[in-house]
């Protein structure tokens, strides 16, 4: 077994005649946050797609904790120890914020007592126990990102991937989904974050790619990605 908990290799996604990721490959060290940034139509969240198994890859492979999930279904990969959130959050608007929680972990050997006490401590964590009788539809965009997060944490993943967590957030909010990352961090978690909020980005990210075209055109801290003439020209030619 490697010290990655994510290894993606030669990945290649076409859509027809469109290449929109190609020859991707890096790893994510265990108990560490890989950020992954890029233009628009860079090609960061169909790479996503494909590492959770929402997109079949055209070709290459994916290896969570050393099991090969390459073109595996979504809950299979889960089942490895792969939570995600998504740039629009895919809140049930009309269930309670408790069993919004509680759907992840229906296959769970816990009791009722136990899921639920779990799922009053996870949105405790994330300030939303007040709200814990509220349908997921009576948050505000920022709070729906903190009860996916919420419910990511359900799973007791080893990887999260991260897409966009901090897009449309207010800078409160915005803080308090950075605490939860880096508390889930030091608990050991690994994450894959994609943003473009680069002063978030910088601060979080052991190791970050830079995605242009599908492709990787630099990777490094983030002083080395702040000045990459790949990254300046991609961005500032964009």
């Amino acid at each position: 077994m490697t010290d990655a908990i994510l290894e993606v290799r030669n990945l290649v996604k076409r859509f027809g005649g469109l290449v929109a990721v190609n020859n991707v490959s890096f790893d994510i060290p265990r108990g560490l946050t890989v950020g992954l940034i890029g233009i628009n139509g860079a090609g960061k969240t169909t790479l996503m797609n494909c590492i959770n198994g929402i997109y079949q890859a055209t070709s290459g492979s994916v290896v969570v904790d050393g099991h090969d999930v390459t073109n595996r279904t979504p809950h299979e990969i889960a089942a490895h120890g792969v939570g995600r959130t998504f740039q629009v959050p895919r809140t049930f608007h009309r269930m309670t914020l408790i069993d919004n929680l509680l759907i992840p972990a229906l296959k769970s050997n816990k009791s009722d007592a136990e899921l639920i006490d779990m799922a009053e401590r996870y949105l405790d964590q994330v300030n939303l126990y007040e709200l814990r009788e509220n349908n997921g539809e009576e948050l505000s965009g920022g709070q729906q990102k903190l009860l996916e997060l919420a419910r990511v944490m359900m799973q007791a993943p080893s990887l999260i991937l991260l897409d966009e967590p901090f897009a449309g957030v207010n800078p409160s909010l915005c803080r308090l989904i950075i605490q939860q990352i880096e508390k889930l961090k030091d608990e050991g978690k690994s994450f894959l974050l994609i943003s473009h909020d680069l002063t978030s980005i910088y601060q979080l990210s052991d190791q970050i790619f830079v995605l242009n075209q599908g492709e990787i055109i630099a990777s490094g801290q983030a002083e080395d990605i702040q000045s990459n003439p790949a990254v300046i020209e991609a961005y500032l030619g964009n």
